[in-house]
């Protein structure tokens, strides 16, 4: 009996080392299939990639708004006060972004869950070591949790909590008075 043991053990050995390449070159394709380059961040919630093949892609933040950028020189030279406060915002959202896609490696993860209207995929963002971007965005109060699409969204309980934090501790949009949620805003 000790002989068999011996003659078996290094047999397991060998089909515990093959599933477990097998394994992990199974976790590794997935994880390279939803891997993609940033070539680009437009606002706080909408970035363009690029897939392994070189395709670019636009991609809408899933589950989240953030305030609006100034997009023409009348925007960016505008005098009125609900516009600059809200591209105060918009500005602080989109670099705060640029930031954390930059600790990344200019990387993300994607978690498609829709396609807009404006044929942009929308997508959970996280970074390659896990951190959820929308959830840094909601939880600093860069970023609100859009509730009319927050059924499409997988992670809806993980943001609402972040939001929650962020409006009790007044962080970011949530102790400015003056502040307009962006969808209120366009439709101004």
């Amino acid at each position: 009996m000790s002989r068999t043991k011996i003659t078996l053990s290094p047999l397991i050995t060998s089909l515990s080392a093959v599933v477990l390449l097998l394994l992990t070159f199974g976790c590794q394709q997935k994880f390279a299939a939803n891997n993609y380059a940033v070539k680009r961040i437009s606002d706080g919630d909408t970035l363009v990639a690029s897939d392994a093949a070189g395709k670019d892609i636009k991609v809408r933040f899933a589950c989240i708004d953030a305030p609006e950028i100034p997009h023409t020189n009348a925007e960016k030279n505008s005098k009125a006060s609900a516009q600059k406060n809200q591209f105060k915002w918009g500005n602080q959202s989109f670099q705060r972004t640029q930031q954390l896609v930059k600790e990344g490696g200019n990387r993300v993860v994607l978690t498609v869950t829709d396609t807009d209207r404006y044929g942009r995929q929308v997508s959970e963002v996280r970074l390659q070591n896990g951190t959820f971007v929308q959830e840094v965005l909601t939880r600093e109060g860069l970023a609100m949790v859009y509730r009319p699409y927050l059924k499409n969204c997988p992670s809806a309980s993980i943001l609402e909590q972040a939001e929650a934090e962020a409006k009790k501790s007044r962080r970011g949009v949530w102790g400015d008075s003056k502040f307009v949620p962006a969808w209120d805003f366009r439709k101004k």
